[in-house]
């Protein structure tokens, strides 16, 4: 993938991306792989990278007060039609989650979902400065006593947890030596009714080596993992 590509998704394809994501985590691992390390009810949530909604449409009716925060307009001008659509009331802020305008200790849960890897293969060389910022931000906007939480991929298309990427390797690995994070691991599987479909939602995010995959395998339930780190 080219540096922009996601990018590109986020800023012109939102409403494609939510298709793709709507029919993830079929077995509904998420909620309870979080609510293993914390309970999100009557707590003051503010979910990084919020994207199209999908952290927020898991957990908006636990929280006290939750806000959703992105860079990208187009991706907060889908998520505001999800909420509208699943009746949410939650907050969305569009910002950079490296510079957080809100004050220290705002939130009881701090989530960053998929979101804080991409500043990997963004910013080669320089990513841990840039991974630490954010880090560093969500650390100051947690509560005495909250917690912070981190997802990320373990890969799509495979039937095996595995960083799809050296750098997003030495990503994982630094979060858990260096930052002191605790990994989880769980199945967030694609559920599409037909090998087309998955196919057709797929790959203008994945690529066609996953199409290709997908075809091959003849799979309408495509295999993902997905990381869960949390402090």
């Amino acid at each position: 993938m080219t540096t922009d590509h996601f990018i590109d998704i986020y800023t012109t394809q939102a409403t494609a991306y939510h298709r793709m994501i709507e029919p993830e985590d079929v077995d509904s691992h998420i909620r309870p792989a979080i609510e293993r390390i914390t309970s999100l009810a009557g707590k003051r949530i503010l979910d990084l990278g919020t994207g199209s909604g999908r952290v927020p449409l898991l957990f908006g009716d636990q929280a006290a007060r939750m806000i959703g925060l992105d860079l990208h307009a187009a991706m907060l001008a889908e998520h505001q039609r999800q909420r509208q659509q699943h009746g949410g009331t939650w907050s969305l802020v569009q910002a950079d989650m490296r510079h957080l305008p809100l004050p220290d200790g705002w939130a009881d849960v701090v989530i960053a979902g998929w979101a804080i890897g991409h500043l990997v293969g963004w910013h080669g060389d320089r990513w841990r400065n840039e991974v630490q910022q954010v880090v560093t931000e969500m650390q100051r906007l947690a509560a005495p006593g909250g917690t912070v939480i981190i997802l990320e991929t373990l890969s799509t298309g495979s039937q095996t947890p595995a960083p799809p990427t050296d750098g997003l390797a030495h990503y994982y690995h630094w979060l858990e030596t260096t930052m002191g994070f605790t990994r989880q691991e769980i199945r967030t599987d694609y559920q599409f009714s037909t090998v087309d479909e998955a196919v057709a939602k797929t790959e203008f995010f994945f690529g066609p080596q996953l199409a290709q995959t997908i075809r091959d395998q003849g799979w309408a339930r495509v295999p993902e993992w997905t990381g869960v780190w949390s402090k």
